[in-house]
């Protein structure tokens, strides 16, 4: 939550582009907007995990989405522990927590991401 309790968040979601290429994608929302960004990332037919974080890098929620019937639940599980700790996504929520940017995205690069 934000100032006065309204939502302030950084909804990211890692998204599959093939087997061996995963993204991240961030947005940064606020209020009733934050809501309809974190469905949006839940219901895309390619986002494995979904997170919520608040403007200090807190991790609030986040699952598996649409998308993880494309990758081992034993993935699911590892993105699920890690995502938090992520240099890919922290550098993600650093810029989403600058203020200067809504959107930021680039690609996973992680130990456990499967190979070709």
């Amino acid at each position: 939550m934000g100032l006065f309790g309204r939502k302030d968040w950084n909804v990211v979601a890692v998204i599959f582009e093939r087997k061996d290429i995963f993204r991240i994608n961030g947005n940064r929302a606020r209020g009733g907007h934050a809501d309809k960004v974190r469905e949006g990332a839940k219901r895309h037919d390619r986002t494995i995990f979904w997170a919520v974080f608040d403007q200090k890098g807190a991790f609030l929620e986040g699952d598996a989405g649409r998308g993880s019937a494309h990758v081992s639940p034993e993935l699911v599980e590892r993105i699920r522990r890690e995502l938090p700790r992520l240099t890919d996504v922290r550098q993600v929520l650093t810029v989403l927590e600058s203020g200067k940017n809504t959107k930021a995205a680039r690609q996973l690069h992680w130990d456990h991401q499967p190979h070709a």
